[in-house]
């Protein structure tokens, strides 16, 4: 549980710094609870649904030489953004598939260089 919350806040504060970069990256609400509740949801994505779609599409990821865990990632970046969004009536908006791609880039570093410090 410890190392869920860690991965959540790391999450959290990489997603908050997306979205004050990012132009394509929108909030609905207040901006804390916005990102908030979308990092919750991207945590919760990333620790039981994603593994196991990754594993049924790894024929596919090698087929593409690993450009469908590219749309993977996005379609669940979208998913998470949905779900906080009809759950909570905050999150983040995502304008178009190639601001995922540069954010899931940016949260991913953020986020493994925030990880890393804090030990997870």
């Amino acid at each position: 549980m410890a190392r869920f919350i860690g991965r959540w806040f790391s999450l959290a504060i990489a997603v908050a710094i997306v979205v004050s970069i990012i132009p394509g990256f929108g909030v609905v609400g207040e901006k804390l609870w916005a990102v908030v509740s979308f990092s919750l949801f991207m945590a919760l994505i990333n620790a039981w649904v994603k593994p196991i779609v990754h594993i049924l599409a790894l024929p596919l990821t090698i087929l593409s030489l690993g450009l469908f865990s590219l749309v993977l990632t996005v379609a669940f970046m979208n998913l998470a953004s949905w779900l906080a969004i009809s759950v909570f009536g905050v999150g983040v908006t995502i304008s178009s598939f190639w601001w995922s791609v540069v954010a899931s880039f940016i949260i991913s570093v953020i986020s493994g260089i925030i990880n890393s410090v804090i030990g997870e």
